[in-house]
């Protein structure tokens, strides 16, 4: 399978951005994400990872949060859980395979289930949308510890298991599982966009 390079997944968000603005929120976070999945790959243990192929999941990962933006260039909040799907259109368009198609369509909260779906009356087709290799784990994983809400901000492993609670204990034990065998990051140090993590509090605005 060949794997994008940085540079022509960069090209891919220029491609699909609407605005500027939106290639800046979108493509920074794919970048953070991407910088803490590096650092957690440097464990001994997870060495035998892929690290072309984690580093193109966490920089494709949210490519379809550019089709919910609207002609003002305002995103569509309501239906932000389509992003992933969405993404996974746009690979898949672009002629992409399956296994990076997944990145986007597999990386939502901690894993989303068929009974998700049908029980939260989510506007996804009913299916179980998990992440299933160790790759796919960790870019999931990665993906938890930086949010696009303005202003960007960076959550600590508690944070965000305060934070998934409210959709049942089950996603808590999920994260908990994640964290367990992906251990947590340093967010402490430099990040791609020029802030730093949560020693520092809340990133600029990506605009």
């Amino acid at each position: 399978m060949s794997i994008p390079g940085p540079d022509e997944i960069r090209a891919l968000h220029e491609k699909y951005a609407p605005t500027a603005e939106a290639f800046a929120l979108v493509h920074t976070h794919c970048e953070i994400v991407w910088s803490i999945a590096r650092q957690l790959l440097s464990a001994p243990r997870l060495r035998h990872l892929d690290a072309d192929l984690v580093r193109a999941g966490c920089l494709l990962h949210d490519i379809g949060v550019y089709r919910l933006y609207d002609a003002d260039g305002r995103l569509d909040h309501a239906r932000y859980i389509r992003h992933g799907l969405l993404g996974h259109e746009i690979l898949e368009q672009e002629g992409f395979p399956e296994p990076l198609r997944r990145f986007c369509s597999h990386h939502t909260g901690v894993g989303l289930t068929r009974h998700d779906v049908l029980s939260q009356g989510l506007p996804l087709p009913p299916a179980d949308y998990l992440a299933v290799t160790e790759e796919e784990r960790l870019v999931m994983y990665a993906d938890k510890f930086h949010t696009k809400s303005r202003p960007s901000a960076f959550l600590t492993a508690d944070e965000y298991a305060a934070h998934v609670r409210r959709f049942g204990e089950d996603k808590v034990t999920a994260f908990q599982a994640l964290r367990a065998e992906f251990g947590e990051p340093d967010l402490s140090g430099p990040v791609p966009c020029g802030g730093t993590g949560p020693a520092a509090g809340v990133l600029g605005r990506s605009e």
